[in-house]
């Protein structure tokens, strides 16, 4: 079992000391430097943000219930599922196919230019990964989908525009050779910038009440209550900065049915968006990180902020100046009726989430010594994870 800290809080900045460029290099330190833990909270965003979050949230729920054969449609396997609909695609560190989540990719390339869907292949004919386009659901089957995730990226992507700006400020003083704006140019104009939907699938009894493990037999001697990292393994993020909203749990013992592209129920009407539970019904469910002084910390992020985590690209490019920070999803532990709530009352709770991470473009050179474009990096990158 891990050993966690609550010792030490993220730090927090407001969206107007981003705009004011008042952020202290003290405090970009504090959030990304040595001893932190490598992720930045953003409070008073601008008044919308609620409601997109919490409308795009409700629709990877009434996504991931979707019929096999709708999901099959929103699969790209030519792009290894980096685009689109994908589940049990990934491997969790017991080997077995990780179909505790779901997850939907999509390219913000549209961020800088609304008509383009994915990163032109010109270069790159053969890297399907960043260069298919996206796959949109029909608007019979999620109305205001396509249209509700792409104003929510754009929101993240114009804060981390700003994160990004204050982290130039402090590079360019403490990183020799720093190249002044070099990173807000790299998260404005990206192309492949890629948005990760998430969709943790309620735990049946047999994933996590004993007995098995991930829908498999359990080992001699495993109890599978003592998987810490059972949602989402330990990982770092390859791109620049990951923003993050904040986790929406929702009870789906009452989904409505799941709407056919067939059925003669489908409309252009928008599901209602799902009532969210106040709080994790499991007080230890939730994202964590590795810090830098080896301790392991639970990250709360309020319903009302954005967080923004280091990657591996932003480490590279500062000379390890800012670190790329090691973090995990912990599951929730069902009661005896397979519930996930305390004492084994509620219902089936999901959790959702969504994930932005800022990338360079293919093309940009991401370390100067080596001459390493983020193109050769991210090819390494999906060799290891596919």
């Amino acid at each position: 079992m891990i050993g966690i800290s609550e010792a030490q809080a993220p730090v927090t900045v407001s969206l107007e000391d981003l705009h004011q460029d008042s952020v202290s290099f003290d405090t970009l330190e504090r959030a990304f430097g040595p001893s932190s833990l490598g992720i930045l909270l953003v409070k008073d965003l601008p008044i919308e943000f609620l409601d997109w979050r919490h409308k795009l949230l409700s629709y990877a729920s009434h996504l991931a219930n979707l019929g096999e054969s709708e999901l099959d449609k929103l699969s790209c396997p030519e792009a290894k599922y980096l685009v689109g609909w994908s589940r049990g695609k990934e491997t969790l560190k017991s080997n077995h196919p990780d179909t505790l989540k779901g997850s939907y990719y999509v390219n913000c390339a549209f961020y800088r230019d609304p008509t383009l869907q994915n990163a032109p292949a010109d270069d790159f004919p053969s890297f399907p990964e960043y260069t298919a386009p996206n796959i949109w659901p029909s608007e019979t089957l999620l109305a205001g989908f396509r249209e509700t995730f792409e104003d929510l990226c754009k929101l993240i992507i114009d804060t981390a525009v700003l994160v990004a700006k204050a982290c130039d400020r402090y590079a360019v003083a403490r990183v020799e050779g720093y190249e002044t704006g070099y990173l807000e140019r790299v998260v404005r104009t990206s192309l492949t910038t890629k948005a990760r939907l998430l969709h943790y699938f309620p735990s049946a009894p047999s994933q996590s009440s004993g007995g098995t493990t991930n829908g498999h037999p359990a080992e001699e001697g495993q109890d599978s209550n003592d998987d810490d990292d059972d949602w989402c393994a330990t990982h770092i993020d390859h791109g620049c900065l990951t923003g993050l909203t904040s986790a929406m749990y929702i009870d789906e013992s009452h989904l409505p049915t799941p709407i056919s592209s067939t059925s003669n129920t489908s409309s252009l009407t928008a599901p209602t968006p799902l009532p969210e539970l106040p709080t994790s019904p499991f007080p230890t469910s939730g994202l964590y990180i590795h810090s830098r002084t080896h301790s392991i910390t639970k990250i709360n992020i309020p319903h009302h902020n954005l967080a923004f985590q280091t990657g591996e690209a932003l480490e590279l490019i500062t000379k390890g100046k800012f670190r790329a920070v090691p973090h995990f999803v912990k599951g929730l532990r069902a009661g005896r009726d397979g519930s996930g709530c305390r004492g084994g009352e509620g219902g089936r709770v999901a959790r959702n989430t969504l994930a932005v991470f800022t990338q360079p473009n293919l093309g940009e050179v991401v370390d100067r010594e080596t001459g390493l474009t983020f193109g050769e990096f991210a090819r390494g990158v999906v060799r290891r994870n596919t």
